[in-house]
């Protein structure tokens, strides 16, 4: 959620009357721009709802069953409970081809930006992200394959949701959402999907994972954590990716790591796997005007951070409780920011009850960090860091002994150059995660990149510009996707809203390309109206 800051410096102030300004933009329902509807000189009272380039979830053509989770009006911070109760008719109870997840949401008057979760059983199965609305009111909806939790949703759960708010005299946006699943039973001569056969959640809601209890089936062979990692809330950790070092005069510090984040798991004290965080972007970040109708990528559907375990498989399979922690290096001592609510996900062996293993070798060093800090009248801080983690281990299988290796590297390359006053303010950023699994033999490998390339300017007549490009790609095997948003958006601070004269072009480009598998779609607005919707494929 954001809050406003107090005594922020010009820089931070202004992105924050940025969000503020968002708040009072009047919109409706403007369609596509065609002949007859053409593009307004600047922002004016309508603008068209959220959309992305991704492509909709493929569903199997099988007999389909939905259920509503959660329904509520959320303005203040009052989760929504109930009771989820599984469906009839599609099949098997657990043993459906898909799940699908949708969430619709409407929103009208003025509001910030806010984070929500669902949790179901315990288990976070959805984290999102909400748009700024409009006066007269937006529509917006996002999807998610949630089939790996269908073991979870095979028997009644309670449900935990909460998406916290503020309504009062001046933020009048009620967030108004209906979540549903939707149920695919079995596909005739196709194989159920891997889903694992426990899913533990080891905390829930907003929470940092810290000190967790966890005690794995004695026949778990393989086993992954999943972890709704998010820098949130309005303060200096929403745009980790700007921290400076303590002796680099900025708005936001970072301490001595600057704008190096990692994410760590530990267990029973010891790291198990790490991970780049995404640099999320929320509606609200840097000038809202960039995020009016396309949302920056995995905004409205955040991505959790997987960790592969199954290395340690061996002991945690021994019965007894293990502590599991999940931590944020470079993140100052003391300072909030950051939620990171985690789930366990277990394969088992379904032959033998009890297996045994160990850990055969561990290589893991400090992260590799490096700072360089060049004051003047453009002050520039160039970040760059490493770690690299590589850990085997083996199993006593019923299908034999089986060795896993994850070797696991992250690399950071911040670039950050500000004026002293933070009228100029520019940030270039990219991050890699490259992991390699190798079980018996056998390698699989997913390669990350995510980058960020944030300009901003307050010019003489008080008008801020910001231009921004951001990107999400990804390699595993044969697939590759490759999801890029660029926006330039500018108005005047500290004015009436019919004297912004806001500007703002925003555009994207989802790819994907896998075996018998073709997307590509763009999108690209003008002052809030949606100027092309193009497929490629």
């Amino acid at each position: 959620m954001r809050r406003p800051l107090p005594h922020l410096p010009r820089r931070a102030a202004a992105l924050l009357t940025a969000a503020l300004a968002s708040l009072a933009l009047a919109a409706g329902t403007a369609g596509t721009a065609t002949a007859d509807t053409p593009v307004p000189a600047e922002f004016g009272t309508d603008y068209h709802d959220p959309v992305t380039a991704a492509p909709p979830i493929s569903t199997p053509h099988t007999k389909s069953c939905q259920v509503t989770v959660a329904e509520a009006k959320f303005k203040d911070f009052t989760p929504y409970t109930g009771t989820y109760t599984p469906p009839t008719g599609c099949g098997a109870s657990g043993r459906w081809s898909k799940v699908v997840l949708r969430m619709d949401g409407t929103v009208k008057g003025r509001q910030f930006d806010r984070l929500g979760y669902l949790d179901i059983g315990g288990v976070q199965v959805f984290r999102t992200s909400t748009p700024e609305p409009s006066q007269d009111g937006i529509d917006w909806h996002v999807q998610k394959d949630v089939t790996e939790y269908e073991k979870t949703l095979s028997s009644a759960q309670p449900v935990d949701m909460l998406i916290g708010n503020v309504v009062d005299g001046t933020y009048t946006g009620i967030l108004d959402v209906k979540v549903t699943l939707t149920f695919y039973a079995p596909e005739r001569h196709r194989p159920a999907p891997d889903a694992p056969d426990q899913v533990i959640p080891l905390s829930a809601g907003d929470s940092v994972t810290t000190g967790a209890s966890l005690t794995t089936p004695r026949n778990s062979e393989r086993i992954l954590a999943e972890v709704y990692a998010t820098g949130s809330g309005g303060g200096c950790e929403e745009f980790w990716y700007t921290a400076t070092t303590p002796s680099a005069s900025y708005s936001c510090q970072g301490g001595d790591a600057g704008p190096y984040r990692e994410v760590q798991v530990s267990v029973d004290g010891k790291v198990a796997g790490i991970a780049s965080p995404y640099p999320n972007v929320w509606t609200g970040g840097w000038s809202p005007y960039l995020w009016s109708v396309i949302p920056s990528p995995t905004a409205f559907d955040v991505r959790p951070l997987t960790f592969d375990l199954t290395p340690f498989a061996g002991l945690l399979d021994d019965g007894r409780a293990h502590t599991v922690d999940v931590s944020v290096v470079g993140v100052p001592a003391g300072q909030t920011g950051w939620s990171a609510p985690t789930n366990v996900l277990v394969w088992q062996d379904a032959h033998r009850s009890v297996l045994t293993g160990g850990v055969t070798s561990y290589r893991k060093t400090a992260p590799a960090l490096s700072n360089d800090f060049t004051d003047g009248s453009l002050r520039h801080l160039a970040t760059s860091g490493g770690d690299h983690l590589k850990v085997s281990g083996y199993l006593n299988t019923s299908h034999g002994r089986v060795t896993t290796t994850v070797d696991r590297t992250l690399t950071t390359a911040v670039d950050h150059r500000w004026t002293p006053d933070e009228n100029t303010d520019d940030v270039t950023g990219t991050w890699t995660d490259h992991q390699i699994v190798t079980t018996n033999g056998k390698s699989a490998r997913i390669d990350r990149e995510y980058s960020l390339d944030g300009q901003a300017t307050i010019d003489s007549a008080n008008r801020l510009r910001v231009v921004m490009s951001v990107g999400d790609h990804a390699l595993s095997g044969a697939t590759r996707t490759d999801d890029t948003y660029q926006g330039d958006a500018t108005f005047t601070l500290g004015v009436a809203r019919e004297d912004r004269h806001a500007v703002a072009t925003t555009s994207e480009r989802y790819r994907l390309r896998a075996p018998g598998t073709c997307w590509d779609h763009t999108l690209a607005t003008e002052q809030g109206v949606l100027t092309k919707d193009v497929h490629g494929c």
